[in-house]
This record gives C-alpha cells, structure tokens and sequence, in this order.
C-alpha cells in the first residue's frame, strides 16, 4: 500500500509496530460506498451521473493497481470509501497479491462471494487481472439499482445465479469451461437474459459498459484501461468549463437540482 500513491486509492500514512500491536494509519473517510447508497440514494439506487462519476474514479484506481502488478482480489461496495468531497478511494487491501508474468496459481477462495467471478466460482487458481473487473461490473449494476446484482448464499448457488442471468456456459461459448475443477455437465441450461430489462434506467452505451465488465470468459472482459476510454465516459474523460468537478457529485446533483427548478418556473 506504501507504493500505491494514488488518489483513487486510500493513502496509507504510517505503520506504527509495537511489541504485542500493529497499528495502520490511513487518511480519513467519511463512509463507503455502501452506507452512501443507503444514505443518498432512492431505494438505494444513485443518481446516474453520480454512478458514472463513482465508476470512473473505481476504474482509475482498478487500473492503478493493475498497472502496478496488484490483483485487490476483494472488491466490494464496502471496501469502496468515499469522502465529503465526493472522491472515491480503493481500501481494504486484505486480500490483495502482487503478481508477475506468467501469472502465479493464486488460491480460488478469494472475493466476497456476491463479487466473485465465475471461473474463480468453477475453481480457477490462474485467474488475472479481469478478477477485478467482474467485481466491478457487479459494482456498477449495484450502483443503478440499489441491490446485489448475484446474491448468492454458498458457491453453487452463486454460480446459479449467475447462469440465470448470463446464461449457462458451454464449450461454444466458452472453450475450456469444463475443465474447470468445479463443472458440472448436469447444470440446468439458462439463456442470457437481456439486461435492460434488469437495469431499466441505464441507457444503451452504460449497458454496452456493463457487458464488457460481466464476460463470462475472463479473457474476454474488457481492461480497465479499455473502460476507461469507453463512449460512455466521454464527458468526464473529455471535460468542459462548464462542467463539474470529477469529484464533485454532490456539487453535480445540487447544479441538476437548480436546473430542474429553473425549468419548472
């Protein structure tokens, strides 16, 4: 954490080692993301450019880490912090691992469950970097509608889950996935299902987002580099005077607040 200097990452400012005690010292944080969902949101769902502006600061800090060979390995809306100023910082680094290239066999019991990647569900220990970016996705679909999108009570039923959403995976849609230690040739076969119908009030390029972030196949989802540089964050990563700050949603939602009135009368 000491090399992670980084404004989407929480700052580590000191390790104080006694004999019976290790203390970390980090910067202060008004809540996470979940508390601020229960706190400022309708039914939990956020305003959607508070979502965008929250994911693309989540992003930044993703590819942050990536870029500096750290899987988090455990993201979580609870482990999402944010600050009166609206800033949005990575913690809890728990579970993270530095990796190389090649990639080392990691341990598959990793990830709350509700965030956990499919292929690390069906046993994986060679997962990378796009670990990260299922949880993230799951992330995102939580921002827009207030619940888990996967709330899964054991492995199996998490993987259900899934299957029912996404639908369940064969050889032709995923080549190698029954070589994986926890597949099953009996699972019940689930077409995708259409996300809008799950996520009705984000628009097409947000879903086109999201789909890139739950590929089923890990090689297959999008970096977080590539979301970064997605259409839908084309306002924020190519900002105007007369927008607000990146950080700033609550500034963003009062200017919205005037200009709903201001119509209004």
């Amino acid at each position: 954490m000491k090399e992670l200097d980084y404004e989407n990452i929480v700052t580590l400012y000191d390790v104080i080692h006694t004999e019976n005690k290790l203390t970390l010292v980090f910067e202060f944080m008004d809540k996470d993301l979940k508390k601020y969902m229960e706190t400022h949101g309708n039914n939990g769902c956020l305003d959607m450019k508070v979502v965008k502006l929250f994911m693309f600061q989540l992003l930044k800090g993703i590819m942050f880490c990536h870029d500096n060979l750290v899987l988090h390995r455990d993201l979580k809306p609870q482990n999402l912090l944010i600050n009166n100023k609206g800033e949005l910082k990575i913690g809890d680094f728990g579970l993270a691992r530095a990796f190389g290239i090649p990639f080392n066999t990691f341990s598959n019991e990793v990830v709350t469950l509700w965030y956990r990647a499919p292929d690390v569900l069906l046993g994986s220990r060679a997962y990378t970097t796009s670990i990260d970016i299922w949880s993230a996705g799951c992330i995102f679909a939580e921002m827009c509608t207030g619940k888990p999108l996967f709330p899964g009570t054991a492995n199996e039923d998490q993987l259900n889950k899934i299957f029912r959403l996404m639908g369940t995976p064969n050889e032709r849609t995923w080549p190698g996935v029954s070589q994986h230690a926890n597949y099953k040739s009996n699972w019940q076969i689930y077409v995708p299902q259409d996300l809008r119908l799950i996520i009705p009030n984000l628009d097409s390029m947000g879903l086109n987002l999201l789909t890139n972030l739950l590929q089923m196949r890990p090689e297959a989802r999008i970096t977080a580099r590539q979301a970064l540089q997605h259409p839908w964050f084309h306002e924020i990563s190519n900002p105007n005077p007369l927008m607000p700050s990146l950080n700033d949603p609550f500034l963003l939602q009062q200017q919205q607040q005037q200009q709903q009135q201001q119509q209004q009368q």
